[in-house]
């Protein structure tokens, strides 16, 4: 409803400004052929745009907010009682086109998150002893079996425990492929099912889910005030007095209330009313072109305040697409059987280096396996059951977690990699490369000359010889590696009560930057999208 008449309110804006423009061009071409000065086009646009906005004002007014709008709510009325019905209606069209522009600058911080938003279902299926019944989406409780048919979108955080397909995750995570699902594996709400049948277990609240945060922050980002705004009031505020003196001693000199009009007039804050907006859609545009989306206008204020940066690995200053570049094997095993068995388990991973098993496994026209009670716990890796056997997907940091090796890992080479192992043996070891970014080393290395960061830090989730590779080669200093999502929180939220900081994340961290939302006041957040998700 909220949004309806929001939208409805942009359009009449809108609306009013088109009309205001039209009215005075028809004033004066009807004065021009028919020599006569005819007002009726002006004061369609006086009784139908200039009363609505007189009564807008005046709300503000009584709530205390005495502004720059205060002068042009009285040159308005001046304008109207004194008949000067062509001042009055470019009023009106400084009026609704600032509100129009303010409009717009608060959709398109946000068009990218409203966009998920408008797909996402209004009920879902319960399922209860055999039949679906259709619920309310906040009426799922914890525990509720929730059926999501073939091409609908997940309504609720769960695991599946029954079906196999894939689902599109791009909207959430930015991966632009479709990640295999099965028993045992994790969906998101927002996500979009492929043609298979799913059954969810919900494990959180519609609230609680993915979809229920997104909501929660946009609402908070609408809600908050760009500092530049504030501002503009400040000057408001000091402006209205002094206009309004200057405006009565033209009336107390020469006796003319059109005078003093006229003042006002001239006076009206059009760029205080109308710039603001216009700075803000700007800078969110080109943002959004270099695939950076603003979802709060007041991080652009705070850029120039940090002085601490946070930036996630893989995919912000890599390019996120790891390569397998070597197969080592153990025990009489294949490397087309270790790739084989590996990218069965990792085509229902959402980790970066799941991708690339699964490239090689199609390079080397590999069928995949299938693959039972599978579980993925952030930052220790995968495991799961393929023929009977169990095939755990890990890192040298954390092996000993699952088995105590029978004989030494073999020494670590430059580079990342995942330890495979079958049924408690060490079977095979798969090292990546992820390459950084072109543009990483420069614009690192720019921050503190340029732009005054004091302290500048790496979070992976890799392993610390991985982190530190790319941190020497960027002149990273402070690297937290190996890192779980829940420690990276934990990291941002220290150094964002140490400093003004700036976190620059991929939209595979959104989940986190969707956990923030007490450290808007001392955090900056910028998620990076992929090209791809932004044409969508």
């Amino acid at each position: 409803m909220r949004k309806a008449l929001s939208l409805l309110k942009n359009k009449w804006q809108f609306f009013l400004c088109l009309s205001s423009i039209g009215a005075i061009i028809l004033h004066y071409l009807w004065k021009i052929w028919f020599a006569s000065n005819h007002n009726f086009f002006l004061y369609i646009v006086i009784i139908l745009g200039g009363i609505p906005l007189l009564f807008q004002i005046l709300a503000k007014i009584l709530k205390g907010n005495i502004g720059a709008d205060l002068i042009a709510f009285i040159a308005l009325i001046l304008a109207i009682f004194l008949q000067e019905n062509i001042t009055a209606v470019l009023i009106i069209l400084m009026l609704a086109s600032g509100q129009a522009l303010d409009e717009f600058a608060s959709h398109r911080a946000s068009f990218v998150l409203e966009a998920l938003a408008q797909r996402m279902p209004s009920s879902a299926h319960l399922k209860k002893d055999n039949n679906f019944l259709d619920i309310n989406i906040s009426d799922i409780k914890i525990g509720d079996l929730i059926a999501v048919f073939p091409h609908e979108i997940c309504p609720v955080d769960g695991e599946i425990v029954q079906g196999n397909g894939t689902m599109d995750e791009s909207y959430l995570t930015g991966e632009p492929y479709k990640i295999s699902k099965t028993i045992g594996s994790k969906v998101l709400s927002g996500a979009i099912n492929g043609d298979s049948l799913f059954v969810i277990k919900a494990d959180k609240l519609p609230a609680d889910s993915r979809y229920g945060k997104i909501i929660k922050v946009m609402e908070e980002a609408k809600e908050q005030k760009p500092e530049i705004r504030k501002i503009a009031d400040k000057i408001g505020a000091i402006f209205v007095p002094i206009t309004l003196v200057v405006a009565f001693s033209s009336y107390f000199f020469t006796g003319s209330l059109v005078n003093f009009l006229a003042v006002l007039t001239i006076a009206t804050p059009c760029p205080l009313i109308i710039a603001v907006p216009i700075a803000i859609i700007s800078a969110i545009s080109i943002s959004a072109r270099q695939g950076i989306i603003i979802k709060d206008a007041r991080i652009l204020e705070k850029l120039s305040t940090c002085t601490t940066a946070i930036f996630d690995k893989t995919g912000t200053l890599t390019y996120g697409e790891p390569m397998l570049s070597e197969v080592l094997v153990f025990d009489n095993y294949s490397a087309d059987e270790i790739i084989q068995k590996t990218a069965s388990l990792e085509r229902y991973s959402r980790h970066p280096l799941a991708h690339a098993v699964l490239n090689e496994a199609k390079k080397r026209n590999l069928i995949l396996l299938d693959a039972q009670n599978i579980s993925e716990k952030a930052g220790f890796g995968m495991i799961g059951n393929i023929n009977d056997n169990e095939i755990i997907i890990t890192n040298r940091d954390k092996i000993n977690n699952f088995i105590s090796p029978l004989k030494p890992v073999p020494d670590y080479i430059e580079g990342m990699e995942c330890i495979i192992v079958i049924n408690q043996k060490v079977v095979g070891l798969l090292k990546f490369r992820d390459e950084e970014r072109q543009e990483s080393h420069s614009f690192v290395s720019h921050l503190t000359p340029n732009h005054n960061f004091k302290k500048i830090i790496l979070l992976s989730g890799d392993k610390a010889s991985e982190a530190n590779f790319l941190a020497n080669r960027l002149g990273i200093e402070t690297v937290y590696s190996s890192q779980s999502p829940e420690q990276k929180l934990e990291i941002v939220k220290n150094e964002t009560r140490l400093a003004t900081t700036l976190f620059m994340a991929m939209a595979l961290m959104m989940h986190l930057l969707l956990c923030l939302p007490a450290l808007v006041s001392r955090l900056v957040k910028i998620t990076i999208l992929p090209q791809n998700l932004l044409a969508q």
